[in-house]
């Protein structure tokens, strides 16, 4: 959903709909419990964008986040707000962003992802970089 509405420039209601709308040949409905916590991450991300994108300019040395590639930038922005959320362990999450990396983009960007994230964790570890309640 995050790259639909990054690369297509999509409102977010019509990216919901669109996203749910394509279920794959043979794949079971996500259930409502999905589809309410998938819905809520993107748009928690999309509204922590001015807290996580900070984050990941002052964390990545001499990468911006619009310089980056889209996939990583993804999943930087969804794992930071999960940090920001505080609901799932710090660990959890970069292991889960670990996957998506493995998964949908490169080993490289995977070691890559891990450094941002585990530097971020730190700041937020020690109190520094989140503005405004976690």
């Amino acid at each position: 959903m995050l790259y639909q509405r990054e690369i297509g420039r999509a409102d977010i209601g019509d990216v919901l709909a669109t996203f749910w709308s394509m279920d794959a040949p043979g794949a079971q409905p996500a259930s409502e419990a999905v589809r309410t916590f998938a819905e809520d991450l993107v748009r928690g991300t999309i509204a922590d964008l001015d807290r996580i994108d900070p984050l990941i300019a002052g964390t990545a040395e001499h990468w911006r986040p619009a310089r980056m590639a889209v996939l990583d930038r993804l999943i930087l922005r969804l794992a930071i707000h999960e940090f920001l959320l505080e609901a799932t362990p710090r660990n959890v999450v970069i292991n889960e962003a670990l996957e998506l990396a493995k998964t949908f983009s490169t080993e490289e960007s995977a070691r890559f992802i891990n450094g941002i994230l585990d530097a971020v964790r730190q700041k937020l570890d020690q109190g520094h970089g989140a503005t405004g309640p976690a």
